[in-house]
């Protein structure tokens, strides 16, 4: 088997969340390869993303872990086999890899919730917001580039306005809705498309005003993505380099907590409607 050159992010969660088990056994590498009759070093680099592994030696494996959590188990056998296509594969080689990686992990989580506080929802940015976004680098990305970009971030939206839209939750900070990219035209259109999402039945964006003062992700912006188990979820920040991605369980269950308490913060529902369209007729 050839190992794979360069994993995605989902291969890479699935090895570490093999890695966990392990560890938490109590088993070294090589003494978990022995017993499942394979190579030393087949172990290392299933928890590296570079094999995949098999439905049934996966399940051989949680066996040899003592893993008593069925539904991790299955969560986990699902991953396995060959990597499926996605639409997102078209944009392969032409964009950043972080940026297909997490389209792959919104397709796959069966809730998303984010908090924003200078930039709006990549998943609810009109074209011409997310071209005037990506026209902010310096120095400034190739046209070619910026398009693609552009494209990708559209079909990225599939995921909460497609057909089994996910449940998606959103906390937005004031300071975002009114930052004007592009021109006043551009932002005005931008917020009635808001208004528009705010209207579908899977969606919840809510707005914490400046009067609400500090927060508790006052400094920080964030995607996270539920998957089926919470054992794999992920946790997607943005850096200068690219998008990051956090799957601690110790750092997954404080960004729960810290989501958990901005919500509490934020606006209700009514309250971030008449925000924003208040905040549109400024315009």
């Amino acid at each position: 088997m050839a190992p794979r050159q360069t994993p995605t992010i989902r291969q890479r969660r699935f090895g570490a969340e093999l890695r966990r088990l392990r560890e938490a056994a109590g088993m070294s590498g090589p003494a978990a390869a022995e017993l499942l009759g394979s190579d030393r070093t087949m172990i290392s680099n299933i928890e590296a993303g570079r094999f995949g592994v098999s439905e049934d030696r996966l399940r051989r494996l949680a066996s040899i872990y003592e893993c008593d959590d069925p539904e991790l188990i299955n969560c986990l056998a699902a991953m396995t086999g060959g990597r499926k296509s996605g639409w997102w594969d078209e944009y392969r080689g032409k964009i950043p890899p972080g940026f297909l990686d997490i389209s792959e992990l919104e397709h796959d989580a069966v809730r998303l919730r984010t908090a924003q506080t200078a930039h709006l929802p990549g998943l609810f940015q009109t074209e011409d917001h997310a071209r005037a976004a990506f026209e902010l680098p310096v120095p400034p990305l190739p046209r070619l580039e910026v398009e693609l970009r552009v494209a990708h971030r559209m079909a990225r939206q599939s995921v909460v306005c497609g057909e089994n839209a996910t449940p998606y939750t959103g906390v937005i900070h004031e300071a975002a809705l009114r930052m004007q990219l592009g021109s006043r035209e551009i932002a005005h259109r931008q917020l009635l498309h808001l208004l528009d999402a705010c209207e579908r039945p899977n969606v919840t964006l809510r707005v914490i005003p400046f009067a609400a003062g500090g927060f508790a992700l006052l400094d920080t912006s964030l995607l996270y993505m539920e998957a089926a188990n919470p054992h794999l979820d992920t946790v997607q920040m943005d850096a200068p380099t690219g998008p990051v991605f956090i799957d601690s369980p110790t750092q997954l269950a404080n960004f729960r907590t810290r989501l958990d308490l901005a919500e509490q913060t934020a606006l209700t529902q009514t309250e971030t409607r008449d925000l924003i369209h208040s905040i549109a007729k400024e315009l």
